[in-house]
């Protein structure tokens, strides 16, 4: 359906920003119930009812464990379209081979990790003409071929290959989003990690990706803020306070408390030094900007780091948790796991320390086998093994209605 591929606009514009902020005060914290004891070791002994006032209070962003999903955006791939790539990818395109449902289906399953690709587009139209669907006679929806004509971020994994997004344009990504945490108030919060992405096509004839300057990465801030108002939003100014750096910040847990973050998102740019580089200009750590960056632990910088090889990386995971950063990682890649049914990754993944553990398969593909990454008894957030083990007494921070 149409509606589950492009995102109707946002209509929050009567909301002023002083009622916006006074609903943002309502809904980031759930009533107390009377007599809670939040002095207490654990959530279990703060009184009945009174476990989520103590995390609230006690637990910071850092000290959480979610699962998310990797390039949320991905449809699967239609067949005629994969024929063609099975002709031209090494490995016949297997690792091409899934796709998830709309964000706000995936947020109401749990997730609470969204991974985004976009790709610039500032004058609009440079993907409105993908060689493999149009090669393979594949009908694309009008509403889609205006939404890329449009001037704008495009989301997409593979360009004139992997094109088909349940949400073409980040703009409509992101009211999606938004929408869902309106309806969802005090949801813990959500992790939305992009890829800025300039990959040449590999077809023919086929358009590659424009270069990220600052300018294209201010565009991409404005973005953001145009569907995301301040107080929705958790940035490394947020973060950094009144300390030197952001690094200084985080080593001194100067992270939100869970109450805090409730009802809020943050974003993180995972690039390489270059990207990263320009993105953050002349500034000392991130000031002004939007995003958290992947950057290596002794930056001015550093708060976020992209680890995505639970196994291989286990003690660096453990380490830069321990210290007070954020980890994302991955439980599977390239649809390996799911054709083997191997959980050894998984374990690793969940076990890490990492706050944010990625999958493709929060549900399984029934095609390979059984594999699927879930928290348990239903959880959609609990807390840290490393950071939080026993704080929780082994009940769920947020779990599915």
């Amino acid at each position: 359906m149409v509606s589950s591929i492009l995102s109707r606009p946002l209509r929050h514009a009567a909301l002023t920003g002083v009622a916006l902020a006074a609903l943002g005060a309502l809904t980031a914290f759930a009533p107390r119930p009377h007599g809670c004891n939040l002095a207490a070791a654990d959530a279990a002994h703060a009184g009945p009812g009174c476990a989520r006032a103590w995390m609230d209070r006690n637990l910071k962003l850092n000290d959480i464990l979610a699962v998310g999903t990797h390039n949320s955006y991905k449809t699967a791939i239609p067949p005629a379209v994969f024929a063609l790539i099975r002709q031209v990818e090494s490995d016949g395109g297997k690792g091409l081979d899934y796709g998830h449902p709309p964000l706000d289906a995936q947020l109401d399953e749990g997730a609470r990790q969204l991974e985004i690709d976009v790709y610039y587009d500032p004058k609009g139209g440079r993907f409105a003409h993908p060689v493999l669907p149009e090669k393979a006679g594949v009908a694309l929806e009008p509403e889609r071929r205006k939404a890329w004509s449009q001037p704008g971020y495009k989301v997409m994994h593979v360009p004139d290959e992997d094109v088909l997004s349940s949400c073409p344009t980040l703009i409509g990504c992101l009211q999606t989003i938004r929408r869902w945490s309106l309806a969802h108030p005090g949801h813990a919060p959500i992790l939305l990690m992009f890829n800025a992405k300039d990959d040449q096509s590999e077809v023919p004839g086929g358009t590659g990706g424009l270069h990220y300057d600052e300018k294209a990465f201010d565009a991409l801030d404005q973005e953001i803020r145009s569907v995301f108002p301040p107080q929705a939003l958790i940035t490394p100014d947020d973060v950094q306070g009144h300390y030197p750096t952001l690094r200084d910040a985080v080593l001194h847990n100067n992270w939100p408390t869970l109450g805090q973050a409730r009802g809020k998102v943050l974003f993180a740019l995972d690039e390489g030094p270059e990207k990263v580089a320009t993105y953050r200009g002349h500034r000392r750590s991130l000031e002004g900007r939007v995003f958290f960056v992947n950057t290596d632990e002794t930056s001015p910088a550093a708060a976020y780091l992209t680890l995505n090889y639970p196994i291989e990386d286990t003690a660096r995971i453990r380490a830069a948790v321990a210290a007070g950063f954020i980890v994302r990682t991955r439980a599977d890649e390239d649809t390996v796991q799911s054709r083997t049914n191997d959980t050894t990754r998984r374990t690793a993944a969940l076990a890490s320390g990492a706050q944010f553990v990625s999958t493709d398969y929060m549900h399984p593909d029934r095609r390979f086998s059984d594999y699927t990454v879930k928290l348990p008894h239903g959880a959609t957030v609990i807390c840290n093994p490393v950071r939080a083990a026993a704080k929780c007494a082994g009940l769920p921070i947020e779990s599915q209605p």
